[in-house]
């Protein structure tokens, strides 16, 4: 549901009690479809993932898997709506305190039942600081009571604000009503784990031997580099509505190596396409050729700590010697815009204007750039010089030479360009061990927080170390608006300071564009670009 006036939670709360005796979300087989008789998948997945462990990954290649293999007390469904899982309803006091009530005789993977303790050890795992989470922070934005304090190492763990009050009742207490609480609750990080799995087998607890899941699929095989493999969980409690049998993720990195391996018939679902085969794909196979709508922002992210990009001025003439345009629609040609703002101009029901030289003509951000360089002390006798890392892919290497070919080209810049597999490139950007690096953000809720919450000091997911006091205040003023015209204006001021500063350069808005064999039946991203294996089926083909 996206984002409304000051009645948003109390039609959360009507809407949570009537979808608890709705159907599953889950494959909706149409009237005389005929089935094949082998329900496997294979999915390109982009590259290795870093982990299995909700509580230990950020991108969209482990989300992919995990959406999967666990479920949440929630699911919020592609139209926004949201639809009980774990839970089967819930209600609220004064939208702070919410109650979660379990699906009676909930079971992981290996039988042992799910219990509402499971849900409270997995949330207070996810803001200790000794696991070390990216998404710690995240909690704290949903105002779980002490969950801020907690990831900041300021207060124990164990007085976050949520409890069992029994064995299938969980109660949550916020420390100010949140109208995307429900929304944010669908993340992946929210899912709870196994806390005998965790406590039994350490950071092996992932390994298939001894993983244990609470989801549709459960894991078979993980062979690294080469696949993972999910087969049907018989123990989840909506396994009635589940048609694929077994589900494979590959971690094939190359495009041109994603297509030819799909036109083999060895892959069901492309990663993405490769702009080089676009427009011979659209004309040779127009129907398997799916473009939807992305809520997501291709980046360059700065080490703000790091001289020079601890100046502002140098940052903001990277960023106006960029031609996003052609970026977009050259480079790519898809169906990309342009970005001069870090969230999106239209998300939660809101629209945002980007910043005021994003209008400007070519010429003059080109003058504007070489004018701010020279006063930050670099020209022809003393040019900048950096290093631009990517995460191993064709297309990041085309964006990247274009950039640099451009940033050379219209103010002199010498940028280096350095690549690194996807789990190596996270670990060099976590440890800041870095100038500029390649980045992107999905929106993990239909609401421009998602994106603006990164850039708050101290947020676990701010790895560009940014701080501007008056951009937190900002942020801060933002969740707690009673209407979404004032946090429309807040968010638009937020904008207007990332535009200034820029601790990140923003490339272009996406669009996801993947190759679907016509058998796959069920398919149909959300614009937060998932799609989840439970929803799929294969026709007789």
């Amino acid at each position: 549901m996206k984002a409304n006036n000051n009645t948003f939670s109390k039609s959360l709360v009507a809407l949570g009690l009537l979808s608890a005796i709705s159907g599953a979300w889950a494959a909706e087989v149409p009237p005389g479809t005929e089935l094949a008789a082998k329900q496997e998948l294979v999915r390109n997945n982009g590259s290795e993932p870093a982990s299995l462990d909700p509580h230990k990954v950020e991108s969209d290649v482990e989300a992919n898997i995990i959406g999967d293999f666990f479920d949440g007390l929630i699911r919020v469904k592609n139209d926004g709506t949201i639809e009980p899982h774990l839970a089967a309803k819930w209600d609220n006091q004064d939208n702070k305190v919410w109650t979660f009530h379990l699906r009676p005789g909930l079971k992981w993977s290996n039988g042992e039942p799910i219990t509402a303790q499971d849900v409270v050890w997995s949330w207070k795992r996810l803001v200790d600081p000794k696991t070390g989470s990216p998404y710690a922070t995240y909690p704290g934005t949903m105002h779980i009571e002490n969950a801020n304090d907690i990831a900041e190492g300021k207060k124990p763990v164990d007085s976050l604000g949520v409890k069992a009050l029994d064995a299938n009742t969980v109660q949550v207490t916020l420390d100010q009503p949140t109208s995307a609480f429900l929304l944010m609750l669908g993340h992946t990080s929210m899912v709870p784990v196994s806390e005998a799995a965790v406590e039994k087998f350490g950071d092996k607890w992932t390994q298939p031997a001894n993983f244990v899941s609470s989801g549709p699929y459960k894991l078979s095989q993980w062979v690294v580099n080469e696949k993972v493999v999910g087969e049907r969980n018989k123990q989840y409690w909506d396994d009635a509505h589940t048609v694929i049998n077994k589900v494979t993720y590959l971690p094939v990195t190359s495009g041109t190596s994603d297509i030819n391996r799909y036109k083999a018939g060895e892959i069901d679902i492309t990663y993405t396409v490769p702009e080089t085969l676009f427009a011979s794909l659209k004309k040779s196979i127009p129907d398997q050729v799916h473009i939807t709508p992305y809520l997501s922002t291709y980046y360059y992210e700065f080490n703000t700590t790091k001289a020079p990009f601890n100046d502002p001025r140098v940052r903001l003439a990277l960023n106006l010697a960029l031609d996003k345009d052609i970026i977009a629609e050259k480079v790519l040609g898809q169906g990309q815009k342009p970005a001069w703002l870090v969230s999106q101009p239209k998300i939660g029901g809101i629209e945002l204007k980007p910043a005021e030289y994003g209008s400007w003509s070519h010429d003059k951000r080109i003058a504007e750039a070489k004018k701010l360089l020279a006063e930050a002390g670099f020209n022809e006798k003393h040019p900048l010089q950096f290093n631009l890392l990517y995460n191993t892919s064709e297309s990041h290497q085309r964006i990247a030479i274009a950039a640099s070919s451009m940033w050379k080209k219209n103010v002199g810049v010498e940028a280096k360009l350095q690549n690194q597999e996807w789990k190596t490139m996270l670990d060099t950007k976590r440890t800041g061990n870095y100038e500029l690096v390649r980045y992107g953000w999905i929106a993990d809720y239909d609401d421009a927080a998602t994106y603006l919450n990164n850039f708050r000091t101290g947020d676990s997911q701010n790895s560009s170390k940014y701080s501007n006091p008056a951009y937190d205040e900002i942020i801060a003023k933002a969740s707690q608006a009673s209407s979404q015209e004032e946090r429309a204006r807040y968010y638009q001021q937020a904008e207007d300071i990332l535009a200034k500063d820029v601790p990140t350069i923003p490339i272009y808005h996406y669009v996801k564009v993947q190759l679907v064999k016509p058998y796959v039946g069920g398919y149909a991203p959300s614009t937060l670009g998932k799609y989840l294996t439970q929803d799929l089926y294969i026709k007789k083909h």
